[in-house]
């Protein structure tokens, strides 16, 4: 089996170690400062400068869980915000007596002992190695006979000749390290920033219940949406074609041409009532949906369009639970809308996936952007709806876009996997 070796991986992450080697020194100063704080609280300026260097420690803890969670591809749960009260004594016993601020705290003084000087080593592999494979070979004559290079003693022309390569191996090794030694520092700085499960827990445990009773609430509202088409649209139809029948069945003998009309109108009606049923049927569970699948479902979506779009899934997601998919497809019809409506959007690229236990669905549109969930019921709706089963939406929208719309739903198969798809609307 041939192993494709990736240089541009091997470079980013390189990159992200020494960045995390550089912002040490930015931990250190806020774990500094907030060391520094407590020192002066017995004598009264700590417990004003207590919550002020608290607030610059977990900005700078922030900032590195969601650099830690974008590099590492993991959930990073953030602690509970500082707390605040009416008075600085009160802000600082209350800031004392939080969890996630010594969890903070003890990063803070860790990461500049553990993770930086971890971080730091593939650069410094590949500045050394850069040293002895391009400034060694040059200037060995001007450094003495007590000259070194790792273990090779640089005093001759073929001493020289033998630093080259070695720097060489130990640039090489530098970048094929990186890789490893991020993932290393990620696991570090999970278990040195995440909060601790049970926290975990207790939230996915309120958000559920939140989630539980504002899906009981839409179940009602839905059913009463349902309960009104049906009085107002087919049942009104179809006891308005009842009346028109016995009016042509009084008429058959005394006047057929009447009659006749009025066997037409009822025939009429009778289309339009089944029209206003099949509205009503696709717009809780659509026959596509059921028959087809997600993927087709959504292709149909893209069929309506009149945008350009991208709908790429390979491999297809297999088929998912009925409500999962159901879910998922009105999330993507709520999105699309907006890409027409709102952002004035030509394209859209839909992105189907699901590694078996969770399913991924991204749309990206070339909109103008600023779309933001606060403002609008639709894209609130959307996240309502993924909240009753576990799932997130993350939304990127600067102004003047593109938007980004990235929906994970927690679900496992219900089928064997199919083959994979791709199409263009």
């Amino acid at each position: 089996m041939r192993v494709k070796v990736s240089w541009h991986g091997d470079v980013v992450a390189l990159g992200r170690c020494q960045l995390i080697g550089l912002s040490g020194f930015v931990v250190a100063g806020a774990g500094f400062l907030v060391g520094f704080a407590l020192l002066l609280l017995p004598v009264g300026p700590g417990l004003w400068l207590l919550p002020r260097a608290a607030a610059v420690l977990r900005r700078v803890a922030d900032r590195r869980r969601t650099r830690t969670a974008h590099w590492s591809g993991r959930h990073l749960g953030p602690p509970d915000p500082l707390p605040r009260s009416t008075s600085a004594r009160r802000t600082s016993a209350a800031i004392l007596g939080d969890d996630g601020f010594w969890r903070d705290l003890r990063w803070a003084w860790l990461e500049p002992l553990l993770g930086g000087p971890l971080a730091s080593v593939p650069p410094a592999l590949v500045v050394f190695g850069a040293f002895g494979a391009l400034v060694q070979p040059f200037v060995w004559r001007q450094l003495g006979d007590g000259n070194w290079y790792a273990f090779v003693p640089v005093t001759s022309p073929t001493t020289a000749s033998l630093a080259l390569p070695l720097g060489l191996a130990l640039m090489a090794a530098g970048l094929r390290l990186s890789g490893s030694v991020l993932c290393l520092h990620g696991r570090l700085g999970h278990r040195l920033l995440a909060v601790p499960p049970t926290v975990e827990l207790a939230r996915r445990v309120a958000r559920l219940t939140d989630s539980r009773a504002t899906a009981l609430d839409a179940h009602a509202a839905e059913i009463t949406r349902i309960e009104r088409d049906l009085h107002d649209g087919a049942q009104a139809r179809l006891v308005a074609l009842g009346l028109t029948l016995d009016q042509a069945t009084g008429l058959l003998d005394t006047d057929p041409a009447t009659a006749r009309a009025l066997l037409l109108d009822v025939r009429a009606a009778s289309e339009r009532a089944l029209r206003d049923l099949r509205e009503l049927v696709h717009g809780i569970h659509p026959p596509v949906l059921a028959d087809r699948g997600l993927t087709d479902a959504v292709r149909s979506l893209a069929l309506d369009s009149h945008l350009d779009v991208v709908i790429s899934a390979c491999p297809a997601p297999p088929r998912l639970p009925s409500p999962v998919e159901s879910a998922a497809y009105f999330a993507v019809s709520e999105l699309l809308a907006n890409a027409t409506k709102h952002a004035e959007a030509t394209r859209v690229d839909i992105t189907l996936a699901h590694d078996g236990a969770c399913l991924r669905v991204g749309i990206a549109d070339d909109g103008r952007g600023g779309a933001d969930p606060a403002r609008g019921t639709g894209l609130l709706g959307v996240r309502r709806r993924l909240d009753t089963f576990d799932g997130t939406l993350a939304l990127h929208s600067p102004p003047g876009g593109p938007t980004t719309a990235t929906l994970e739903i927690p679900c496992a198969s219900s089928s064997p996997k199919t083959s994979s798809s791709s199409a263009t609307v």
